[in-house]
């Protein structure tokens, strides 16, 4: 059996805020929560599952995508006004990397979580 992650929980300072932030940047559904998560499903396999949570360290999570979802996430960064950036030591420095042949960027949510994309896996 091949191992998949199915869910991750996503700490945040208001769960409904950061996930209708997630979803509207990536592009994606975002249903109101009915409980003690706000879901936000990445694909058929995974959801994130946003929590409050009074304080938390920033996470980092990288996503393979194609260059089409590159170009829409990364028009909807630039139009939420967030920084971004070619490197985790770059944020805001507005430039894409070109690592494995692809193109990357980095940017963080409004809850300081580090989101990449890239076109080409590592």
């Amino acid at each position: 059996m091949t191992i998949i992650l199915n869910h991750t929980i996503v700490p945040a300072r208001e769960k409904a805020a950061a996930a209708s932030w997630f979803a509207r940047v990536f592009g994606l559904e975002y249903e109101p929560p009915g409980g003690h998560f706000a879901p936000v499903h990445v694909n058929e396999a995974l959801t994130f599952l946003f929590a409050d949570e009074p304080s938390f360290p920033a996470s980092h999570y990288a996503f393979h995508v194609s260059d089409a979802e590159f170009d829409a996430i990364l028009e909807r960064v630039r139009a939420s006004g967030r920084p971004y950036g070619s490197a985790p030591w770059s944020r805001s420095d507005r430039k894409l990397n070109d690592w494995n042949g692809g193109r990357g960027v980095y940017f963080e949510t409004p809850d300081g979580h580090l989101m990449e994309l890239m076109t080409a896996p590592q």
